[in-house]
């Protein structure tokens, strides 16, 4: 069994939202952690967890990020982790996952799918291998107590419900970097 630690100054954990209906905010966690356990050069068998701290969270305005962690959205002060737990993997098809597993947020844990384009393995500036990964995947906001809205004076939403996840993430081979050391 391979395990592999994700390096996050080379990742970035980011989401989408659109605000208004008509654009999109974007935004990230700069606290996070991830492992993965595998027994296949492919990661077709992995074991995937994953954490941010929602108190992290960067809309590049703080005002917005302020009420990002309040009680209306993500309660912070109560519920300080977002967690992702994998259940299965199904490879689709050389280079493409599909990962199921359970993603909790403010204390609510539900099923998701998320696309993973796997772009392969490098050996890295440390001598041990470097995995890089794509994820794609999307939830519904109000599912996990995320409920805040308002409406504008056109009758749209400020808000959207859906949520769109972009992760781009390097994972180091960590059995390589502990025989290096």
């Amino acid at each position: 069994m391979t395990t592999w630690k994700i390096d996050p100054v080379h990742s970035e954990i980011n989401f989408n939202v659109k605000h208004l209906v008509i654009s999109t905010v974007r935004g990230h966690f700069d606290k996070f952690d991830a492992t993965i356990e595998t027994g296949k050069e492919d990661f077709s068998d992995a074991k995937i967890e994953f954490e941010a701290d929602v108190n992290s969270i960067n809309t590049k305005n703080k005002q917005r990020d302020a009420h990002l962690r309040s009680a209306d959205f993500f309660d912070a002060e109560n519920y300080s982790k977002m967690t992702f737990k994998s259940t299965s993997v199904k490879k689709v098809s050389d280079y493409e996952l599909q990962v199921k597993g359970k993603l909790t947020l403010r204390s609510v844990t539900k099923d998701i799918t998320l696309d993973v384009i796997y772009n392969g393995k490098v050996n890295g500036l440390g001598g041990s291998d470097v995995a890089g990964f794509e994820v794609r995947g999307k939830l519904n906001r109000f599912d996990y107590g995320l409920q805040w809205n308002a409406l504008t004076e056109a009758g749209g939403v400020i808000v959207s419900n859906e949520v769109k996840i972009e992760i781009f993430a390097e994972f180091n081979n960590v059995n390589q970097a502990v025989k290096a050391a």
